[in-house]
């Protein structure tokens, strides 16, 4: 199960090396905005050798965005390579762009990241698009812009849309957006029980010391954990309605929310949903 996805720079190779080793489940080389277009075919190229041997941690790749002059040559140089577990395609609009990338690359793994109204919109249509794609996440910065708000409330729809598009389509759950103040790790901590509240699962940081943060916000505390075994034991014992001792009612939903805290406590891999 990924918690932590961790953005390194796909020029600063150095930066790239350190990411891969320090505690994050996924690291994220980012080609696309953090890269100036001057070092992009450097990137492509770095990354590409990076990726012929398999990394330590699964990494994914944020090409261009594929209306970008560079978007081509990141598929083309990266499709097939041993290391590679992912595409994370940045700016995604409609469906049809999926299916190109998926058709394109035969099968690898495809994130589409909406980063517009417009996006948010086709929220659905997109996350059901190909077989290849196996999650959404959002784009705060650029939907921001977009969107033209400046507070947290102005995101909350969007946010909840991307959670019911990506369970309607049998997706896992997506991962929050990054946090952007890499020094308030308390504002951290808030945004992401806020997420997880929101239906999230993990988060992508964008500095090594986010890491443990998202982590612990998103596992379960021993009291989350213990009210959760208790309701899966009460289930098992008793199958169909109970009620608890301390009143609480026990029937097939609340069960089901139970098992998840239980599966997220041992790190278990989400099961890709019906749909």
């Amino acid at each position: 199960m990924i918690l932590t996805w961790l953005y390194a720079r796909g020029d600063h190779q150095d930066s790239v090396a350190q990411a891969l080793h320090c505690g994050a489940d996924a690291v994220i080389v980012d080609l696309e905005d953090a890269v100036p277009a001057s070092r992009k075919e450097y990137a492509r190229a770095a990354t590409a050798e990076l990726l012929a041997e398999r990394p330590p941690v699964p990494v994914y790749v944020r090409v261009n965005a594929l209306d970008s002059p560079w978007a081509g040559a990141d598929l083309a140089a990266l499709a097939g390579l041993l290391g590679l577990a992912g595409l994370r395609l940045p700016k995604v609009t409609s469906p049809e762009q999926v299916v190109r990338v998926a058709e394109r690359t035969g099968g690898v793994a495809l994130y589409a990241l909406l980063e517009s109204a417009l996006g948010v919109e086709r929220a659905y249509e997109i996350a059901r698009a190909h077989p290849a794609l196996r999650g959404l996440a959002l784009g705060e910065a650029d939907l921001r812009a977009d969107l033209g708000c400046g507070s947290e409330e102005g995101l909350d729809w969007p946010r909840s849309r991307v959670v019911v598009a990506a369970r309607a389509a049998g997706l896992a759950p997506p991962a929050q957006s990054v946090f952007p103040d890499i020094r308030d790790l308390e504002a951290l901590a808030a945004s992401c029980a806020r997420g997880r509240r929101l239906g999230f699962l993990g988060r992508a940081a964008i500095h090594p010391r986010q890491l443990p943060v998202i982590e612990r916000a998103y596992l379960p505390g021993p009291e989350e954990l213990g009210a959760a075994e208790e309701v899966v034991a009460a289930a098992r014992r008793n199958p169909g309605a109970a009620v608890l001792p301390d009143g609480r009612f026990v029937d097939a939903a609340a069960l089901a929310v139970a098992e998840r805290v239980v599966a997220l406590s041992r790190r278990e891999a989400p099961v890709r949903l019906p749909s």
